[in-house]
């Protein structure tokens, strides 16, 4: 990375699960790196759901490095996700052709839940699948796969944990890390906003800024994709050895069924 830029840049390691992100530095100018990023980021740049592509520039071994803006912000507190700018923002990210056109010439295909349900069923181990809790929950998603079809599929993030929505110090909101893209039931993404960060009496509320009614056929299916995300975290706990995480997940699950 370093032989893209001067002595007089600093590079560091922006951390992550995947150790290809970097920051850069030269006196006041600041920049977010990335190794292979998606070509789907430069239309996230355009919208204004990321923070703005400066360049793209492409290796000899063939790798793409892509630099953003480095923006002076913070992550946003659980409490701020029940504002009405997290649900305007999503509707804009779910509702964007540019952003759905983008990943479909990408051939990225839709997401659907026989997709979800085999990822469950494939990934769980036996001490896991032995859980009452879990049995149950495998149970909930065996039955009523059949009655959470939607025929609107749109770009969802895929991880809308508050970690991922940066406000700048400029009072712009933006939701990042986008690896976990994809065409799928916009439930993929409200299931976990919503049972996560808004109290239930106003869900139909925050709906409403969103743009949708709270029908029947909307919980169950966010209520659906949340128990599968909520079983696919306690396997991935699990493998990392992180059992407090896994019996806190482990709970959550007991509770929402």
């Amino acid at each position: 990375m370093e032989h893209l830029f001067d002595h007089e840049w600093e590079i560091i390691p922006a951390g992550g699960a995947t150790g290809e992100a970097f920051f850069a530095q030269r006196e006041e100018q600041k920049l977010f790196l990335k190794r292979n990023s998606s070509p789907f980021l430069a239309v996230l740049s355009a919208e204004g759901i990321v923070p703005k592509l400066i360049w793209t520039k492409r290796l000899e071994n063939g790798d793409v490095i892509t630099a953003q803006q480095w923006l002076n912000g913070r992550e946003l507190a659980a409490k701020e996700m029940k504002q009405d700018r997290v649900a305007k923002l999503l509707n804009k990210i779910h509702s964007t052709k540019p952003l759905l056109g983008m990943l479909q010439r990408l051939q990225v295909e839709p997401f659907r839940p026989e997709q979800m349900l085999t990822q469950v069923e494939t990934s769980l181990d036996l001490d896991l699948v032995s859980t009452p809790s879990v049995q149950r929950a495998i149970e909930f998603l065996q039955k009523d796969i059949h009655n959470i079809h939607n025929e609107e599929f749109v770009v969802c993030h895929g991880d809308v944990n508050h970690n991922n929505w940066l406000l700048s110090d400029r009072n712009q909101l933006y939701l990042i890390d986008w690896d976990g893209a994809m065409i799928a039931d916009p439930a993929v993404d409200l299931g976990p906003l919503l049972y996560w960060y808004i109290d239930e009496k106003d869900w139909e509320n925050w709906l409403h800024q969103y743009g949708l009614n709270l029908t029947d056929s909307l919980r169950l299916r966010m209520k659906w994709y949340v128990v599968s995300q909520t079983l696919l975290s306690i396997q991935w706990h699990k493998v990392k050895k992180r059992f407090h995480e896994m019996n806190h997940w482990l709970e959550y699950l007991h509770r929402i069924l």
